[in-house]
């Protein structure tokens, strides 16, 4: 059955970074707005609304819904892009992987400590939320480059998704060990035998979606269960998903896979998510009084100043290795760009801060106002750096 030509115009807008990012925006601006708005009780009765079979411990608010189920799938995704570029793309070998990866994990480590220095050493400080500043939205900053750095080389695009990835891979690796309840072994146990079928029939070359769509809820559900955070069942699926093409397959699963599920992630899953934790309530909150406490200020450091300090010094860092460099197209003042756009932490910073305060909504309020924040402002500086990049590019391409 053929697809309607609607249809294939909207999928396809939605495959575009730039049209994700802007759903992205809309859905968080709606939340803020009616988050504050008259109605604002409305908008918390909403996402607290609780739905889901009791029985399998399901009953979820729509949030929970949204953070557990809906980031899977987000997470689904960039597992198949994490894959993809482990076997056939900028990762398959060290020369080429060493300096993204480098700077990815550099622009992780160094938040966190600034983050962790300032909480810390303040008596009002809240260290737990080391992990916040930690994350990159791929979304959001991918359609940062996409709007403002049009004339760059497609070599910062793939700098910028391989950083995007590792640190999402670190971002689901922390929230695994550190923002999970107390794992229950019995169904992780259940979880890792059903990952090891996929894989299985994966290799089987096994391509029913009756038997995968099952398989895969059953994996969800199993994590989700144990304790550990819900979304790992996503980024598990995807690196376990077939990506080279047998002779003769026109695409091999994960390429099928990522093109179906990316306009579903895009243009509902991520937007959905920031519609649920973006809708925070000022009422009663002093911005700048609450934007100048260490938790908010740690946020606000790391991400606008660690990441492009961290992206940088850690791509520089490993450039020290002999045979180890910079592509011959980009030079030192794209990476810091790139470390700029990396300071749009948005979805999982959003997250995290949602998994490490969860019992303190007003923690969480002045968390999230700072991850807002700090997101805004890494991409405004973003889109000038870019933009003066790309007219230097343009110039000398000339």
């Amino acid at each position: 059955m053929r697809m309607a030509a609607p249809t294939k115009v909207v999928l396809s807008a939605l495959r575009d970074e730039t049209v994700g990012g802007i759903i992205l925006l809309i859905a968080a601006a709606i939340a803020l707005i009616w988050a504050n708005s008259p109605w604002s009780a409305a908008y918390e009765n909403l996402v607290n609304f609780e739905v889901g079979p009791a029985a399998l411990h399901l009953n979820l608010t729509l949030g929970d819904w949204a953070a557990d189920a809906l980031l899977a799938v987000f997470f689904f995704v960039a597992g198949l892009e994490l894959k993809y570029e482990l076997v056939l793309g900028s990762l398959r070998t060290l020369s080429t992987a060493l300096v993204p990866v480098a700077a990815a994990l550099g622009g992780m480590i160094i938040p966190a400590l600034l983050f962790f220095g300032i909480n810390a050493t303040a008596p009002a400080g809240e260290p737990t939320g080391w992990g916040i500043p930690m994350a990159t939205d791929i979304a959001f900053a991918l359609a940062v480059l996409a709007v403002a750095g049009r004339k760059l080389p497609v070599e910062v695009r793939v700098f910028l998704l391989t950083l995007a990835v590792v640190d999402d891979l670190g971002a689901i690796t922390v929230i695994a060990l550190f923002y999970s309840e107390s794992v229950l072994l019995a169904p992780l146990a259940g979880a890792v035998l059903l990952l090891a079928a996929y894989a299985y029939l994966q290799y089987r070359r096994v391509r029913s979606p009756w038997i995968y769509a099952p398989l895969a809820i059953a994996v969800w559900l199993l994590v989700h269960q144990s304790g550990i955070h819900a979304t790992v069942a996503g980024i598990a699926l995807g690196l376990l998903t077939r990506v080279k093409p047998d002779p003769g397959e026109e695409e091999a699963p994960a390429e099928r896979l990522q093109h179906r599920f990316h306009p579903l992630s895009a243009g509902v899953c991520v937007p959905l998510f920031a519609f649920f934790a973006a809708g925070v309530s000022l009422s009663g909150v002093q911005p700048l009084e609450a934007l100048t406490e260490p938790l908010a200020l740690g946020i606000l450091v790391g991400l606008i100043v660690g990441k492009p300090i961290g992206v940088v010094g850690g791509a520089w860092l490993v450039t020290r290795f002999r045979g180890v460099q910079l592509v011959d197209v980009l030079s030192w003042r794209d990476i810091s760009a790139v470390g700029i756009v990396a300071g749009v932490g948005f979805t999982v910073s959003l997250l995290i801060t949602e998994l490490a305060f969860e019992d303190t909504p007003g923690l969480m309020t002045d968390a999230k106002l700072a991850v807002l924040t700090a997101s805004v402002v890494s991409a405004a500086l973003a889109s000038v750096a870019l933009m003066r990049r790309g007219r230097h590019h343009d110039a000398n391409s000339g």
